[in-house]
């Protein structure tokens, strides 16, 4: 039996309403997947750091009505670096960890942080600032029986303070809480690894051993700066930016990552694939539980 213990996929509202969710839930149900990531951000239920009443039992009914394993994707926005805007990002994710033991969810996703190009004033106490914020949010995650599992984001614009797949992964480290671990997005990390000139490889083994979520899908490890007038289906043409495609169609080594790397236990492997590859997820599906099958053997 291996450390990798299920596989699926993400799940978001188009609209903000709770309706649109439901509907690719049941398109999830209806190929046979039993575990999603919900990226509940999506869905308007928490305003000014407090949830919602209505809205928030209206959500619960509904996602109570399948019988999913749920994992949950925190602010895509979220950065515990910001020193004007941590304290608000710090609320919600609280509120994020609560609904997760509402739902039965065992991990929060919640990205690495960064600073601007102009906040260079801030920049020394970033990484003190960042796990402080970790620390106070994986204490209030442990009685609720949730994970926060940070994630490792590329550099998205000139001038950032962004930490590496191996920084992000010496963070965990350091703080040492037992509540807290790493996602490993192995296409961020080909990005990163790329714009930086490092060893995508040697970055994704840096992580693994406090890896307990994985984010999977496929690029080229190019940046979208390269050529930032490709967009949407002209990325994909080009092999340009963080494309979400299905395992295979970008040039990530797959089984040499999941013949080499071992996970911490009860480890997921969320496949976080663009709506619009919605036909290719049966067969991603198939691709993800051979990965966890080789996984298993190593």
């Amino acid at each position: 039996m291996g450390h990798l213990i299920a596989t699926g996929f993400n799940a978001e509202s188009t609209d903000g309403e709770i309706d649109s969710l439901c509907a690719q839930l049941h398109a999830l149900a209806d190929i046979g997947v039993d575990t999603v990531e919900l990226r509940i951000s999506s869905v308007e239920f928490i305003a000014g750091g407090r949830f919602v009443p209505q809205r928030l039992d209206r959500l619960l009914a509904m996602l109570r009505g399948f019988a999913f394993r749920y994992t949950v994707h925190g602010l895509v926005s979220s950065n515990l670096m910001d020193p004007a805007h941590d304290m608000y990002q710090l609320e919600v994710a609280k509120r994020l960890a609560e609904f997760c033991n509402m739902i039965g969810a065992r991990v929060l996703v919640q990205h690495s942080g960064y600073l601007a190009a102009h906040q260079v004033a801030d920049r020394a106490g970033a990484d003190g600032r960042e796990a402080g914020n970790l620390f106070t949010l994986a204490e209030h995650a442990a009685p609720l029986g949730v994970h926060i599992a940070l994630e490792n984001i590329f550099t998205t614009a000139e001038g950032q303070y962004r930490k590496t797949p191996a920084e992000v992964a010496r963070t965990v480290r350091e703080i040492a809480h037992p509540h807290l671990c790493a996602t490993i997005d192995f296409s961020h990390a080909y990005i990163e690894s790329t714009y930086r000139g490092l060893d995508f490889y040697q970055q994704v083994a840096e992580m693994a051993p406090v890896a307990g979520h994985l984010h999977v899908h496929d690029s080229f490890g190019l940046h979208h700066r390269l050529y930032p007038e490709a967009s949407g289906r002209e990325a994909v043409a080009l092999g340009i930016g963080d494309l979400h495609l299905p395992m295979g169609w970008g040039s990530i080594d797959w089984d040499r990552i999941f013949t080499t790397h071992r996970f911490l236990p009860e480890t997921v492997l969320m496949m976080e694939i663009s709506r619009r590859h919605s036909a290719e997820r049966p067969q991603t599906l198939r691709d993800a539980q051979r990965l966890m099958a080789l996984n298993a053997s190593i």
